[in-house]
């Protein structure tokens, strides 16, 4: 069965959690978290729960462990602490965490990225992957970022990932 195959029987509707990691944003000024929750709605996807908390290995863990026992729950997407300052530990936190990994997403969201800002893009640290069988994909805190990511890649296969990280 090929990829077309594969999508026209993944789910229209996937049920998604955002975390917004930052230091600095609040609910007023989360910008990237509103936008992924605007395009996800707009795509016909369901929003189960949202989350702002601070750039903290341990919060960052436990936040996401939490939704991963969330039976509703079947994408996690975050924004922010993907950088390479010493307060961005998301990467970190969220790596640590992923069964399998999903090398692609990241070389692909660099490659866009380096289409649109040059050689910057190398400093993100986006990246995906899978834990019990559900779906973890961790974007910068940059809104124009979190837009791209999510028209461009995510969008267009969330229903496909669901399918396939759920066998």
């Amino acid at each position: 069965m090929g990829h077309l195959e594969h999508k026209a029987q993944s789910p229209a509707v996937a049920n998604c959690y955002i975390l917004t990691i930052s230091d600095t944003r609040t609910e007023a000024t989360d910008t990237s978290g509103r936008a992924i929750f605007d395009l996800l709605f707009a795509g016909g996807h369901q929003v189960v729960g949202r989350k702002l908390l601070r750039d903290e290995p341990d919060q960052v863990r436990a936040a996401i462990l939490a939704e991963l026992e969330n039976p509703a729950v079947q994408v996690i997407i975050t924004t922010g602490g993907t950088g390479i300052t010493s307060r961005d530990t998301t990467f970190e936190a969220i790596d640590s965490l992923l069964e399998k990994r999903l090398d692609g997403f990241g070389e692909l969201f660099r490659m866009l990225s380096y289409d649109e800002i040059g050689s910057a893009a190398m400093l993100s640290r986006a990246c995906a992957g899978l834990a019990r069988k559900k779906v973890i994909i961790s974007l910068p805190g940059s809104e124009h970022a979190v837009r791209l990511a999510m028209t461009r890649l995510i969008l267009p296969e969330l229903g496909h990932l669901v399918r396939e990280a759920s066998r």
